[in-house]
């Protein structure tokens, strides 16, 4: 199938997003529009402890209006490689280095819509390091077995889908250990 762009314009140039409406034709031959948001690509982190809890992040998300549970994560900096930016993130916001990362897999947050990627990994043999949270981020640590993480999704209390990936898995992992 043949999906030809006949333009692009930027629509919209913020701080952290760009929007972008493409004309586009359809394979049927019908002209329509399509809106993207140009997002570079983040990290998410499951924090694992030695006792086999998993850290969270307890933050407000203005999109949302309301303060979310979720898995350590963040912007993947111009030229840094995915692995290194979730080290970073992981000390930024937990205070934690690891002894042990594994990468999981990589996702699109919103494919209908947004170019963002999300690179997800486990954390594993937590060390002490130095928690440096960004100045806009006001972020309570909290911690939950694997066992409560997982209720937790199913009750609808953990409602971001990268924190879901990551728990999921992580429990998957597991079992196969």
């Amino acid at each position: 199938m043949s999906y030809e762009v006949l333009s692009s314009r930027e629509a919209y140039k913020g701080k952290i997003l760009t929007v972008m409406d493409d004309e586009v034709v359809m394979p049927n031959g019908h002209v329509t529009h399509r809106e993207t948001v140009l997002r570079g690509n983040a990290v998410a982190i499951v924090p694992v402890d030695n006792e086999g809890n998993i850290y969270f992040v307890r933050q407000y998300r203005h999109a949302v209006k309301k303060m979310v549970l979720e898995i350590p994560a963040g912007m993947i900096e111009k030229g840094e490689e995915a692995e290194k930016a979730a080290l970073r993130e992981l000390e930024e916001e937990i205070g934690y280095k690891a002894g042990k990362i594994t990468f999981v897999n990589d996702t699109y947050m919103a494919i209908g819509m947004c170019t963002e990627k999300v690179y997800i990994y486990i954390a594993e043999n937590l060390m002490e390091g130095v928690l440096n949270p960004d100045e806009d981020e006001f972020i309570e640590v909290e911690k939950y077995s694997l066992e409560d993480s997982l209720k937790m999704i199913f009750n609808r209390e953990i409602e971001d889908v990268k924190t879901m990936a990551g728990i999921l898995a992580y429990a998957q992992m597991k079992d196969k250990n």
